[in-house]
């Protein structure tokens, strides 16, 4: 349980920040540099309880790698999306009668920038934080969240910058996206996830995928 409750608090954080520098807030660097620490900060948090997904496509990614048992992955996101709407209700009691305006969205180009920044954050959560090579190393809550933070300068104009379907579902709730949309987030983050993990697997050798006895966290973090 202590791990879907770590889920839980790090995903409510993150969209939590997000909600509050985006809506109601100048236009400014702000917003990205804020959700991208943010997601550091939770991440050297929860890691040694959880693994630090807050994000269904890093789960999907950790549990095709082999870092994640089954039984675990449904639980993780489930309380990866309560957190997320958890989250909108309290951005909305902050942010109370402010108007929110849907981003205009252009198919191709949000689906091709959720799908590559998706992909590098997987990446980059698999290598640092899972690979044998980099284990025990004390950057990679601080790569996680600047891959994040690079991808909300990026395209965030583009694409709203979620690559994470928790965030897509937070951001649908509070009206910064039509949830019209939502499946462009899931169908682009998921895909990445499934190609990020894939290539992972392709590259490192074969060992390194072993899944971890059930009593460790459900992928290996620095202590």
């Amino acid at each position: 349980m202590k791990k879907y409750v770590a889920e839980f608090i790090g995903t409510f954080f993150l969209v939590l920040t997000i909600g509050l520098t985006v809506i109601g807030a100048e236009a400014s660097v702000i917003a990205p540099l804020a959700i991208g620490a943010a997601l550091m900060v939770m991440v050297y948090a929860g890691g040694h309880i959880s693994g630090a997904h807050y994000n269904p496509a890093v789960t999907l990614g950790v549990l095709i790698r082999g870092k994640l048992h089954m039984r675990d992955a449904v639980p993780y996101i489930l309380a990866q999306l309560a957190g997320a709407a958890a989250a909108t209700v309290a951005v909305k009691f902050f942010r109370n009668g402010v108007e929110v305006t849907p981003m205009a969205l252009q198919l191709g180009p949000a689906l091709l920038a959720e799908f590559l920044f998706t992909f590098a954050l997987v990446y980059v959560v698999l290598n640092a934080a899972t690979a044998e090579g980099t284990s025990g190393n004390s950057f990679y809550g601080l790569a996680i969240g600047m891959t994040v933070m690079t991808g909300a300068f990026a395209v965030g104009s583009i694409s709203g910058g979620a690559f994470n379907p928790a965030v897509a579902l937070g951001i649908s709730i509070l009206g910064l996206s039509s949830w019209a949309n939502l499946w462009i987030y899931v169908l682009a983050n998921f895909g990445a996830a499934i190609v990020a993990a894939i290539v992972f697997n392709l590259i490192n050798p074969p060992a390194q995928t072993t899944p971890i006895a059930t009593d460790e966290p459900p992928y290996e973090t620095p202590r």
